[in-house]
């Protein structure tokens, strides 16, 4: 996998359905023309896979830049989330019709729930699950389940998630929810895989930058993506976003990749799933 790995590589889910290896993310782009011009640099770049959110307000601007790409609806993979404020049955089935209008898609590829809710996970999994029988999503999955949250779904659902999309970097590495995932036969898709650029002057990072000649970004990247990983950084700037995806053009060792292991330190951004009840 490791030599053969190019800007379009496609991982087989537990459904069959293929996802991309690589995406943009578009959290916090701002609505209107700034996501826009992201999603049309990324397409015109070689991605073609976007990740958006309802909570992040900027559907429809994905939803804009993908009709007007002039690339095949089937070629380009979407992923959008239910929030917290939107989950439970038929509130889910609401959220996802907004959604759906807003990215003017007949079909969404990927459909997530964006944070476990206590009490509401199991009704919010069965809408996505009815979502998918009615044909409009391709694909079904979780964003932060810790295990406790997984073996909920698990015990009450009639299919499993596809995906957890969880904040992965060297320096965040969350492998009791990433081996678990693993061992369900769960994909990982990592979230704030830079660390947003708080750690690019860490002396490893920097080492194994000068060795391969690419950026510190890069090489976070790419280390991702050696662990088999999708990883969507988040970049409104063209030329980071061109950057960001020449990374299939060298392959870090196998020191390499353990030393970029070794740099786990919990340092996260966002809530640590596993303290979610």
């Amino acid at each position: 996998m490791t030599n053969t790995l190019h800007l379009q590589s496609r991982v087989t889910l537990s459904d069959g359905n293929t996802m991309p290896l690589f995406g943009l993310g578009v959290w916090a782009a701002s609505p209107g023309k700034e996501t826009r011009e992201a999603v049309a640099c990324a397409l015109e770049t070689g991605y073609r896979h976007i990740d958006t959110a309802s909570m992040y307000g900027n559907e429809e601007d994905v939803g804009t830049a993908v009709r007007e790409s002039g690339i095949s609806r089937e070629d380009i993979f979407v992923t959008t989330k239910v929030w917290e404020t939107d989950q439970g049955y038929d509130p889910t089935l609401r959220a996802f019709e907004k959604s759906q209008q807003k990215l003017g898609l007949d079909v969404v590829d990927l459909y997530l729930i964006h944070w476990p809710v206590e009490g509401r996970r199991v009704d919010t999994w069965q809408a996505l699950e009815r979502l998918r029988s009615e044909g409009r999503v391709k694909s079904i999955g979780v964003s932060n389940f810790s295990p406790k949250h997984l073996r909920e779904i698990f015990e009450s659902g009639e299919q499993r998630p596809t995906v957890n999309q969880i904040e992965l970097s060297p320096f965040l590495q969350q492998r009791t929810i990433a081996d678990f995932s693993h061992s369900e036969d769960i994909h990982l898709t990592a979230y704030c895989p830079l660390a947003r650029g708080e750690r690019f002057s860490h002396r490893t990072v920097q080492a194994i930058s000068e060795q391969s000649g690419k950026s510190p970004a890069q090489v976070m990247i790419r280390w991702g993506l050696q662990k088999g990983q999708t990883m969507i950084p988040k970049s409104a700037n063209p030329v980071r976003i061109r950057q960001n995806a020449d990374v299939f053009d060298f392959a870090l060792s196998a020191e390499q990749m353990r030393e970029l292991d070794g740099l786990d330190e919990a340092f996260r951004f966002c809530p640590d799933p596993l303290t979610r009840s």
